[in-house]
């Protein structure tokens, strides 16, 4: 197939391609390297069946010209990272919103199926043991910016259903919950990669808040397993499905395994929300992903556990330092 990836330079994006690649497919991904970095798709450099045009999802004349000569498209082009969110509030929703809108618009005028990476954000501050697709959105003042993504996100999937339903255009929606592994940078607030480089160096590992919010972190292997299922199963069309681990652990219990799993002697260190986000910043206190649906849908399950996650992106940045 030929194959368009928006966002194709970034941390999923890149492996995406690779895995689009490795199958047969020939790839052209658009990435205006706001976040993403041209090194990550350094494996695929000289391929004759891969393309990157630098560019944004905002110029819809670029987009048309590439989706319309498509038989699919992976959506996976958005601004991310809680700081990045925070301090560009305008620009990220612009390109959440209206990136989605051109990329559903031009795929719609040649009815190119849509694959749609959403974000585990939508369900916002709801802390329910398991997570389901169904579940409902718990979220913050409007004026707080933190839930702005989550906002962004929200009408991003709405639109996407509301073209399969109206348009009849082929959509999948995905939510993926905190994805992790070789390539993902801690700069824009990734927490496993920003405490394992900080322990590898032996500095100390900083905690916002106090530690006890929980997360789920699912490899990224496991993740691109799961898309290339979801994208290609008639049976999962028109449905929004979760794709995360759902083994759940505290922010302080992340920091000790990291440190005992890399040998380190590093220091945990606690500074609070405000003085990292600003006054009157929100986080969720709890995030668990339910995964049935993916599991009945396409036979789907996690593979890869916390300590080959750490080990494997600990071995990739001792190989780039």
């Amino acid at each position: 197939m030929k194959i368009v990836v928006t966002g194709g330079a970034g941390f999923i994006g890149s492996h995406l391609c690779e895995r689009l690649i490795s199958e047969g497919h020939s790839v052209t991904t658009i990435d205006d390297l706001t976040t993403g970095s041209i090194s990550n798709l350094a494996n695929l450099e000289g391929n004759k069946d891969f393309n990157l045009v630098v560019g944004s999802i905002l110029d819809s004349d670029v987009l048309e010209s590439l989706i319309q000569n498509a038989d699919y498209v992976f959506h996976l082009a958005a601004a991310v990272g809680v700081f990045n969110i925070v301090n560009n509030p305008l620009a990220s929703m612009l390109t959440n919103i209206r990136g989605t809108e051109n990329v559903l618009e031009a795929a719609n005028a040649s009815k190119i199926p849509v694959f749609l990476a959403s974000s585990s954000e939508v369900y916002g501050k709801n802390t329910s043991d398991s997570l389901k697709e169904s579940d409902d959105r718990i979220l913050g003042s409007p004026v707080k910016l933190r839930w702005s993504y989550s906002e962004a996100k929200a009408i991003d999937e709405s639109l996407a259903y509301a073209y399969h339903v109206e348009k009849k255009l082929e959509t999948r929606i995905v939510r993926f919950f905190n994805t992790v592994g070789p390539r993902q940078l801690g700069a824009y607030g990734m927490v496993v990669p920003r405490f394992v480089k900080a322990a590898l160096t032996n500095e100390p590992i900083t905690i916002y808040g106090n530690g006890n919010q929980t997360r789920c972190f699912g490899h990224i292997y496991d993740v691109i397993d799961a898309v290339m299922a979801v994208a290609f199963a008639d049976n999962t069309v028109g449905k929004v499905i979760n794709i995360g681990n759902n083994s759940e652990i505290s922010m302080n219990g992340l920091a000790q395994k990291i440190i005992e799993e890399t040998g380190s002697n590093s220091d945990i260190v606690y500074v609070p929300y405000e003085e990292a986000y600003g006054q009157g910043f929100e986080d969720m206190e709890r995030r668990v992903p339910n995964i049935d649906l993916i599991n009945e849908l396409v036979g789907w399950t996690p593979k890869r556990d916390l300590s080959t996650i750490i080990a494997d992106i600990s071995a990739e940045m001792k190989r780039l330092d």
